[in-house]
């Protein structure tokens, strides 16, 4: 499927914070696309599912929706994540393939590696071990879209590929402390301490653990090479092949903030996952891709945008207050 022009493509999730990079992208490919959220349909509904496939008849679905945060979220909610992602991944393959769609992207997750895998983190070794705990509940609803995917290739001739990306940053980015990942949560700590004048900021974790990072429109790009030229059965990693330890993170974002404040781990809270990179050489090899995004130039987009939505917001809370 080397192009997606006249495709109809439904993008589930297509109006989240991937999503909406995903579906930008697409149309310049030419693809007829149909996003959603949550809103407009219930995933977990199989019926509703049905409904949404039968009323679009798409050519391709890729499976972006997810119910997804940060180590705190994933500590409070372990039933809603697993409940949530299981049933949306399952009734949204089985109905697009009972509907006869063509081909099914499932978007997994590094969250389902094994705690200890080997870095960098091979697709061969996404089933040696259990992932570690407090994402685990998420981690293996996600991860059982590739038994989907491959059950289904094998009884149905289903042609359904898992990608797994690492974690995604970049502008439209959530920063909603409930549900924010580490690079928005540390953005929106830093500037809101340079502009409270706070003499420090508190950072969960001892800032040992090490994480890779993906610009999300490098991301969406991977997505498209995948949707277009790779039809095996083999999950693959899209990422940058990169880590980062917390501690350096917190540092690089603290001094693209200007914030001249003293960092305090809390090693009381959570680390998470020891270690996360990804081996990146199967989607090279696959559907060359390769990220394009530097780090410190996707941290400066994020961060700029950032300060620009707070501005607008403040701007709007005065107009409305006048």
């Amino acid at each position: 499927m080397a192009s997606l022009k006249n495709q109809v493509i439904v993008v589930t999730g297509g109006t989240g914070f991937l999503g909406t990079y995903l579906v930008k992208l697409l149309k310049k490919e030419g693809a007829k696309v149909i996003a959603f959220s949550s809103k407009d349909y219930d995933l977990r509904n199989s019926l509703e599912c049905k409904k949404l496939f039968k009323s679009t008849k798409p050519d391709i679905v890729v499976h972006l929706a997810a119910n997804v945060g940060g180590i705190g979220y994933n500590q409070e909610n372990p039933a809603s994540l697993f409940y949530n992602n299981l049933m949306m991944s399952t009734n949204t393959m089985h109905e697009a393939w009972g509907e006869g769609v063509k081909k099914f992207v499932a978007i997994g997750t590094i969250c389902a590696y094994p705690k200890f895998t080997p870095v960098p983190f091979k697709e061969k070794d996404l089933w040696n071990g259990y992932p570690e705990e407090t994402n685990a509940p998420y981690g293996l609803a996600k991860k059982m879209s590739l038994v989907q995917a491959q059950a289904y290739r094998q009884q149905y001739g289903f042609n359904a590929i898992y990608l797994l990306p690492v974690n995604l940053y970049g502008s439209g980015d959530k920063f909603d402390p409930e549900q924010s990942h580490v690079i928005p949560a540390l953005i929106k700590k830093f500037i809101e301490a340079k502009e409270k004048k706070e003499k420090q900021v508190v950072v969960w974790g001892s800032g040992k653990a090490t994480r890779e990072f993906l610009y999300v429109e490098d991301a969406a790009k991977g997505i498209i090479l995948a949707t277009k030229y790779y039809d095996k059965p083999e999950p693959v990693n899209l990422g940058s092949g990169f880590e980062i330890s917390i501690k350096k993170l917190a540092k690089l974002i603290k001094d693209l903030v200007g914030y001249e404040g003293k960092i305090i781990f809390d090693s009381s809270k959570p680390d998470g996952q020891p270690r996360r990179r990804l081996d990146v050489s199967k989607a090279l090899k696959e559907f060359n891709f390769s990220a394009k995004t530097g780090f410190q130039e996707g941290l400066r987009k994020t961060i700029d945008w950032y300060l620009k939505e707070v501005k607008e917001v403040s701007r709007r809370a005065k107009n409305g207050r006048n």
